[in-house]
């Protein structure tokens, strides 16, 4: 197992994973405020379908277009600044939410998302190889889940906040500008606290040409990013995973209302279901990876929870397939600190090109949910989804996680042949 190196010598883990983990901790606090607020600036934009179809692909074209460029900042700037460049990029975002609610703007609503976008593909393009590289490689997943940790509780303390300004069930459209420009704030405090914060600068095995003990041999002799097979696999299995991540948490209400019917009491109880799973999962993850079982192997076990857990959705009937999907939560906690370390080892010089091409395997986020939606529509022969309908587009799943499966067990390997 190759080894990374810190540049800036005499720093321990402790000092950069608590920076990076406040860094989580404020970021899914705003992601919280704002994941309550903008549904709400949705609907009081009244979109038609095909406007909201474009506000999903305004917040994930974003990772498409900037996740090459974000790799360019990178490589000049380093990852701490490329952090702070994130954070003021995804300010300027959360503060265009404001004239798009004043002056019930759709463009500058849509202009919004696709900034906060390009700061987010930016911020995953640094955090998520430097949390990775920053200590050795078999526990780069177990470091992931505490920095999920650290964001879903954050996540969870966005609307109670929000509580102490709005009435939440009765939310005014003049009354968001004071939430966004608190998160807004915020996220320049945390750009200001990033660049004073003493977080060393990391470099991967290799990745430092003039550095020949640790250079990597797979690297040194490849001329392009697209000669890394099981990068490119493991884009493809970031991809899967965004949207399987995704999948349940966009489909749970509609799912809980097919089985119990549309007139259903507070549907959106049902919301925090697939997150508490995925809390558990990171719990798993941060106690006992790689002391209990590598990450490798834990990302195979839980993907094999993921396939399990789909088939009980498809099969089992009622309730018990809504609590499937916390199951898939549960599965999908580890996946993606376990692909990271996979598909970016002895990657060398071709590092941070490789992380932003990963982050471009985000979009999944959007592409998997739309496809289910599309087989819904397909399946269904009456104006309102049926529990069939639902149970038939979720075979999504399925050929999701055994791509997943395929990469943790034979994919990855492929740079040892």
């Amino acid at each position: 197992m190759s080894t990374n190196k810190i540049t800036s010598k005499g720093n321990t883990l402790v000092i950069p994973l608590l920076i990076v983990g406040i860094l989580f901790f404020v970021i899914g606090f705003g992601v919280g405020i704002s994941g309550f607020l903008t549904p709400f600036l949705k609907d009081a934009l009244h979109l038609t379908v095909t406007q909201s179809y474009l506000v999903t692909a305004a917040i994930f074209s974003a990772f498409v277009v900037f996740g090459s460029p974000a790799g360019w900042v990178i490589k000049k700037v380093g990852y701490k600044i490329s952090i702070v460049y994130s954070l003021l990029i995804m300010a300027v975002g959360m503060v265009l939410f404001v004239p798009s609610a004043n002056l019930a703007s759709y463009p500058i609503f849509l202009l919004a998302l696709f900034i906060g976008g390009v700061g987010n593909t930016l911020l995953q393009a640094a955090v998520n190889p430097y949390v990775t590289i920053v200590g050795p490689m078999d526990s780069a997943a177990m470091r992931m889940s505490l920095m999920g940790i650290m964001n879903k509780l954050a996540w969870w303390m966005g609307p109670v906040f929000l509580g102490l300004f709005l009435d939440l069930k009765n939310v005014q459209l003049d009354q968001v500008s004071f939430p966004f420009y608190i998160v807004t704030g915020i996220l320049v405090a945390l750009s200001v606290f990033m660049y004073f914060a003493p977080l060393p600068e990391v470099k991967a095995a290799g990745e430092d040409e003039s550095d020949a003990s640790v250079a990597s041999s797979y690297a040194a002799g490849k001329t392009s990013i697209f000669q890394m097979p099981h990068l490119l696999l493991g884009v493809l299995a970031l991809f899967f995973y965004v949207g399987v991540e995704t999948l349940p948490m966009a489909s749970i209400i509609g799912f809980a209302k097919s089985i119990f019917g549309e007139n259903m009491a507070n549907p959106e109880g049902y919301a925090k279901y697939v997150p508490i799973g995925m809390f558990v999962g990171y719990i798993f993850g941060a106690t006992m990876i790689p002391k209990v079982i590598s990450q490798t192997n834990a990302l195979r076990l839980f993907t094999m929870i993921g396939l399990i857990a789909s088939l009980c959705v498809i099969f089992i009937e009622g309730e018990w397939a809504i609590y499937s999907l916390i199951a898939i939560g549960f599965a999908n906690s580890i996946m993606w600190g376990a692909i990271w370390p996979l598909a970016i080892a002895d990657l060398g010089k071709f590092t941070k090109t490789g992380a932003s091409l990963l982050v471009m395997g985000i979009v999944g986020g959007a592409v998997i949910p739309l496809i289910f939606g599309f087989l819904i529509d397909f399946f269904k022969t009456t104006e309102v989804a049926s529990t069939a309908d639902y149970k038939s587009a979720y075979w999504i799943f399925i050929p999701a996680y055994l791509f997943i499966l395929y990469f943790g067990t034979i994919g990855f390997k492929i740079r040892k042949k």
